[in-house]
This record gives C-alpha cells, sequence and structure tokens, in this order.
C-alpha cells in the first residue's frame, strides 16, 4: 500500500520526470496470462462461493492480516460458510472494525486478536487468546505479508529483515506453535500460505519478497513428518492469474474446505499478490531513473504504516 501511495505522489509532483509506464508491470509468464482467452465467453470468472452453505459450521478459521484487502475477503468468505473466524494483525481497531463488519454481514461472530507476527512472543500470546477464546482451529491462514519496490543495491539491512521477518520468519512462528499444539491435541487443521509467481522465478526490485515466499512455500510443501502423524505438509499449489479478491477468497474455501486427519499446507501462488492489477515480475523497473528512485524511497519513507 505504502508503493501505491508513493507512486501516486509521485505523478503528482513531477508528472512528466516521475511518471512509471504501465508496461513496467507485468502480467506474469505468457502461459498464465492471456486478456481474452476464447474460453471466457464459456467459463466467466465468478465470486460466487463454490461450496455449500454451512460447509465451515463449527469450524474455527484463523487468518493473520485479516482486517484489510485479501485477508478481509478471505474472513467473509469463511464466515459466510458458517466458520467462526478469528482475525490478527497489528492494528487492532481496523481489526474490530472489519470484525464487526463481517459479523453483521454474516451473522457469524469474528474475533478480532492483536499480533505482531515478527514477534514469537506476539504469536504465542495470540495463539493462547484464540485456543482459551474459540479453540484450535482447523484452518490457518498465513497472510499477512510486507513488501516494497526497490533496486536491490538499494537495500539496507533493515528493509531486508523487515519484509523476511513478516513473510518468513512470521509465517514459521505462526505455523510452529499452532502445528505443535495440534499434534499435542492429535488434531488435524489446513494451513495455507499466499505467495507469488516470483517464488520461483525470481525478480528484480522485490528480491527481499522472492527469497521470503519462496521459503514459504518450501516450508509448506515439505516438512519431515513428527508426532503422531505420518505426512504432515501436503503440497497443493494452485498457480493462476485471479482477477479479485473475492475470486482468491472463493480458491481459499475450496483449498481448505478438506480437514484431513493430519496437518495438511495448500498454497495459492499469486500473479502479482494482492494487488493483482499490478501483476507480474518486476525487472522492467530497472526504466526508472536514480532521481525517480529516490524520490519514491523519500515518499515511501514517510508514508504512515512503511
Amino acid at each position: 500500500m505504502a508503493l501505491l501511495r508513493g507512486l501516486t505522489v509521485l505523478n503528482r509532483v513531477s508528472p512528466n520526470k516521475c511518471f512509471i509506464p504501465a508496461r513496467l508491470f507485468g502480467n506474469g509468464t505468457n502461459t498464465l496470462y492471456q486478456s481474452n482467452p476464447p474460453q471466457a465467453r464459456f467459463f466467466p470468472p465468478s465470486e460466487r462461493v463454490m461450496l455449500l452453505p454451512g460447509t465451515y459450521k463449527n469450524k474455527v478459521a484463523f487468518i493473520t492480516g485479516g482486517g484489510t484487502g485479501l485477508g478481509k475477503a478471505m474472513t467473509t468468505t469463511l464466515s459466510s460458510l458458517g466458520a467462526e473466524c478469528v482475525i490478527a494483525s497489528r492494528n487492532l481497531d481496523v481489526l474490530k472494525k472489519t470484525a464487526d463488519e463481517i459479523t453483521q454481514q454474516t451473522g457469524n461472530k469474528v474475533h478480532a486478536v492483536q499480533c505482531n507476527v515478527r514477534d514469537p512472543a506476539s504469536v504465542e500470546a495470540a495463539v493462547n487468546k484464540l485456543v482459551n477464546d474459540v479453540g484450535l482451529p482447523d484452518v490457518v491462514i498465513n497472510n499477512a505479508a510486507g513488501n516494497f519496490i526497490s533496486p536491490s543495491e538499494k537495500l539496507s539491512p533493515n528493509a531486508w529483515r523487515t519484509i523476511t521477518d513478516i513473510v518468513l520468519n512470521g509465517t514459521a512462528y505462526v505455523t510452529l506453535d499452532i502445528g505443535k499444539r495440534l499434534i499435542k491435541a492429535e488434531k488435524g487443521a489446513a494451513f495455507l500460505a499466499i505467495t507469488t509467481i516470483y517464488a520461483e522465478s525470481g525478480s528484480g526490485f522485490v528480491v527481499p519478497s522472492a527469497a521470503a515466499k519462496a521459503g514459504v512455500e518450501k516450508l509448506c510443501t515439505r516438512m519431515d513428518p513428527i508426532g503422531t502423524f505420518e505426512q504432515v505438509m501436503l503440497e497443493n499449489i494452485a498457480v493462476g492469474r485471479l482477477g479479485t479478491p473475492g475470486e482468491i477468497a472463493n480458491l481459499a474455501a475450496y483449498l481448505c474446505s478438506d480437514y484431513a486427519s493430519w496437518v495438511s499446507g495448500a498454497i495459492i501462488r499469486m500473479d502479482g499478490g494482492e494487488y493483482v492489477s499490478l501483476a507480474g515480475e518486476f525487472n522492467g523497473m530497472k526504466e526508472v531513473t536514480q532521481e525517480q528512485w529516490a524520490i519514491m524511497e523519500a515518499k515511501i519513507r514517510n508514508t504512515k504504516g512503511s
């Protein structure tokens, strides 16, 4: 979000010097993206929930980054299917507003729990509250993320650490804390992680995110068998360009609907992350000048929440 605000400010400050051509933002791999595929007139995208009402009745879902954007959309879908959702992020005011909004919309209670996924102690406290309030979850969605566009040579150690702490370490802290409790209780659950195309292909200008997302995929696709389970993580990667948070939420609900007798893992590998209109690899950003990068960096640093 800081990036989007920064780009908006850039165009206002110096529209001639700082205009970023739309073509710099790609559309992912050609095999995955077509502007008007011929089958679209027969199978148009739909945001309607593909699962039956009540699919998640008496189930508990825990969603990090659930207060806004994609996390909010997935929470809304799961809640509409009967789940008792617990959403977590750093901003408790935003969480409470979202929780009240979805509760009124679906009729199912949504709980708000403050959590900084970068801090293991904060994660433990949030999971303790989750378990005390509603019990162990049946669905865990590691959706909390952070990202910004920058040439690699401009990255500071703190910039690298900020992204990897949220994306990779945060996912690991949540997964390990809840996973250990599930194993002890001999309870199954579905874990879902949100990654992106460049987790595999790599991309300039988003190197911390690409490295962290690749780590998340390895975490979710294979873990050594532990506890009483023969298989802890299963690979289930959905690759594709999804046009709206509603469509992604629909897919997330479907992937998590099979609560196995073991802990299973799934990945939605999206083209461009939450802001799918700015999708694809960022290597074309090499056309941005040093002056433009300097202005962009200054504006992003001054953006609240950066």
